[in-house]
């Protein structure tokens, strides 16, 4: 995480690059803020229960999950990252309309660490947020702040996403593995990227202890969701992938330039730019067209030209649970 802060780190091409959530994620988490767990299981119906006036998204980044907390009268963004934050205001900005839309005045943002929450007063937030964070967060210590800023009924929903896949091509995966997660520090991304927190993504949330586990009787309705396929039988009632973005090749360069890891990567390994045949990410790429193109794997076959689109998929997990 202490990558982001960093001067040398470019939150706005990071922002363009990543996928942003869609709709039908938000909608799921609002109808659990509403139902309950019932609505997980397909036969929810409104409690009553649960107010809409004050929503936290913690680890906010660039603001893409802010602001479609658009429901709640007040939202507010917390990142320890000032640089992210400066982004993710201009974003709200920008995407409502500009400074003298009346709309904004319902976002805040505020610069502190998820676990240290004091500027937000007891008993006092319906929903709390957390996009593609969670796994940074001491949760010994969030839960009970958690515990502490929650109204009776309210809601913690977090997700985060696993490694990407090519939507049309799963033969693929174990090429874009060896090269996210591999072991040698020379040749892949794997033993630069920040632990535990990679770790944790990468299996799906399932690290992360239950709110009962360390607060026990202040939660109720604990439920974890996978939208992950089938790609992963382990995990349990997967649900279909929903977080899917279409690239052409220049933006999937520039997604795999977003990667932390490779900051690192650069740092450790300077001379790797100078390569007649292109730094670690020109050459996986130049790999994966080679491969997308020259292999018939029974589905596909692509034209690899740089305006061609492919389909970029994510396996999601989502962590809901309620106040009591």
């Amino acid at each position: 995480m202490a990558t982001f802060s960093k001067a040398t780190f470019n939150t706005a091409k990071y922002a363009a690059a990543r996928p942003t959530y869609p709709r039908q994620l938000f909608d799921f988490v609002f109808r659990y803020h509403e139902q309950g767990s019932s609505s997980v299981r397909g036969r929810g119906e409104s409690t009553g229960k649960a107010r809409w006036d004050a929503a936290v998204d913690l680890g906010c980044g660039t603001g893409q999950a802010t602001i479609e907390l658009h429901p709640f009268k007040r939202v507010v963004g917390v990142d320890p990252s000032a640089k992210m934050l400066d982004e993710a205001r201009q974003y709200v900005t920008t995407s409502l309309g500009g400074p003298g839309d009346a709309s904004i005045s319902q976002f805040d943002f505020v610069q502190s660490p998820a676990e240290s929450l004091g500027f937000l007063e007891d008993g006092s937030v319906d929903l709390v947020v957390s996009a593609q964070a969670a796994h940074w967060f001491d949760w010994k210590k969030l839960w009970p702040e958690l515990a502490r800023i929650l109204r009776k009924n309210g809601t913690v929903a977090f997700w985060g996403y696993s490694e990407m896949r090519l939507s049309g091509y799963p033969l693929l995966t174990p090429l874009i593995n060896a090269y996210s997660q591999g072991s040698d520090p020379a040749t892949s991304l794997g033993p630069h990227w920040e632990q535990p927190g990679r770790s944790i993504v990468d299996n799906h949330l399932q690290d992360v202890p239950s709110a009962t586990s360390i607060i026990p009787d202040a939660f109720y309705s604990e439920e974890r969701v996978y939208f992950s396929g089938s790609h992963y039988s382990s995990l349990p009632s997967p649900r279909p992938v929903i977080l899917r973005k279409k690239m052409n090749w220049e933006n999937f360069e520039a997604y795999l330039r977003s990667f932390s890891s490779l900051h690192t990567f650069q740092a450790r390994y300077p001379a790797d730019a100078t390569r007649e045949n292109g730094d670690i990410v020109t050459r996986f790429t130049t790999t994966l067209k080679e491969k997308m193109y020259g292999t018939d794997q029974g589905e596909k076959r692509l034209d690899v030209g740089e305006e061609n689109e492919i389909e970029v998929e994510w396996p999601l997990a989502l962590v809901l649970v309620k106040r009591v």
